[in-house]
């Protein structure tokens, strides 16, 4: 039997305009599996602390999910057993199933010698996002697993890419403690835009990729525009415009929503302005006596990792 410990990144998915294409990855903050293979052929769970409510059958769990994705990729039957430390709370639109499910393609992978580069491990972590919310998404388990900041060029083959970003680059997210489910909130978009819509927003996911590949700080905030997702979205966000200005007025480069919400995030240049949003963001939640939390991060550039 061996055994690892390996952890993997919570994460901002959409980014401003990205839109289930783009996402990056957190610092210090992401889930941590023990995994250990063995002779059983079977996946097994244990209880997860904090979250008895989340099952432990390897076919309904995110986990069990994606290591038998890549279990049938090989044409091979192993044994796991798997003990979840979990740290990014489901619902909070900071990739708690993504997290999960790519330190379990990522620890899988390890203990049977590496037959998968990273990148090919994100259609396996993608699979455990099928398993949460009824689709294979990619814009969180892509950075989940490279780390940094990622791209979902396409689905159909499936192509990701990372993309340069500067050092400077801070995030600082507010997590008000709601649950939004990632399938209640893509139910109540909109199945069609107008063109004129469509070309504003293809122009800011242009802008911010050129901005952060060169290191423009006004670029990527001028392109930090959501027209699309974020108008609906965040309705059901309790304090939305209120942080937003906020966080704008005390030098973000911008703030959208993290992923489906409830977690909201800026952007900014250098730790110190995080910093100095974050208390603000505290100040403006306590006010409106709703729990929360709040997260300063530089974007980590690693991903998955043997801990």
């Amino acid at each position: 039997m061996k055994t690892i410990k390996v952890f993997a990144p919570a994460t901002v998915a959409n980014v401003g305009p990205g839109f289930d294409v783009l996402g990056l990855a957190l610092d210090g903050i992401g889930d941590e599996l023990e995994v250990t293979l063995n002779d059983s052929k079977e996946i097994t769970i244990h209880p997860i602390a904090g979250f008895e409510d989340l099952p432990v059958d390897p076919k309904k769990n995110v986990v069990g999910v994606a290591i038998q994705a890549l279990l049938d990729d090989l044409d091979a039957t192993h044994g796991f057993d798997i003990k979840i430390s979990k740290r990014v709370m489901p619902g909070s639109g900071l990739g708690s199933s993504a997290s999960s499910s790519a330190a379990a393609a990522f620890a899988a992978n390890e203990l049977l010698g590496q037959p998968f580069s990273k990148k090919q491990l994100v259609k396996f972590a993608m699979e455990g996002e099928r398993c949460a919310s009824g689709k294979a998404h990619a814009d969180n388990v892509t950075p989940a697993i490279l780390g940094g900041f990622t791209i979902v060029r396409s689905y159909t083959p499936l192509d990701v890419v990372n993309v340069p970003f500067p050092d400077e680059l801070f995030v600082v997210v507010v997590h008000p403690q709601i649950e939004v489910k990632t399938s209640d909130s893509k139910r109540i978009l909109k199945k069609d835009v107008s063109l004129e819509t469509a070309i504003g927003q293809w122009g800011n996911v242009a802008g911010l990729i050129a901005g952060l590949a060169s290191s423009d700080y006004d670029l990527i905030g001028r392109s930090l525009e959501d027209y699309i997702v974020e108008p609906i979205r965040s309705v059901l966000i309790p304090g939305y415009d209120g942080a937003k200005s906020l966080a704008l007025e005390h030098g973000a480069l911008g703030c959208s929503i993290s992923g489906s919400g409830p977690s909201i995030f800026a952007l900014t240049k250098g730790k110190e302005v995080a910093e100095k949003i974050g208390e603000r963001f505290k100040e403006y939640y306590s006010k409106l006596e709703i729990d929360h939390k709040v997260y300063v991060s530089a974007i980590n550039a690693e991903g998955a990792k043997v801990i």
